[in-house]
């Protein structure tokens, strides 16, 4: 199990740690957000894929904004997979 951290850009949520296992996501914390909706989103992405989860949510905007919680978790996940995989 490998842990990665992402520090976020123009969203509610300011981190966002990933476990991942080789290109799995294990787990998921937001630290910040809307609990919620972002307690759904680490539910359904346990056990995927990473490029599962980026072809799924890259382009998801949160209101006016070019970005959300969901896309940060993609970019999260890109960066991730450029320094270990």
């Amino acid at each position: 199990m490998t842990q990665f951290t992402y520090m976020t850009q123009g969203v509610c949520t300011k981190q966002i740690d990933l476990t991942m296992n080789g290109a799995y996501i294990a787990d998921v914390v937001f630290h910040g957000g809307c609990p919620g909706n972002l307690a759904a989103i680490r539910i359904l992405v346990r056990g995927m894929h990473a490029d599962q989860v980026i072809g799924m949510l890259s382009n998801v905007c949160c209101g006016n904004k070019s970005t959300s919680c969901a896309q940060q978790l993609c970019m999260a996940l890109q960066e991730y997979k450029r320094a270990y995989l």
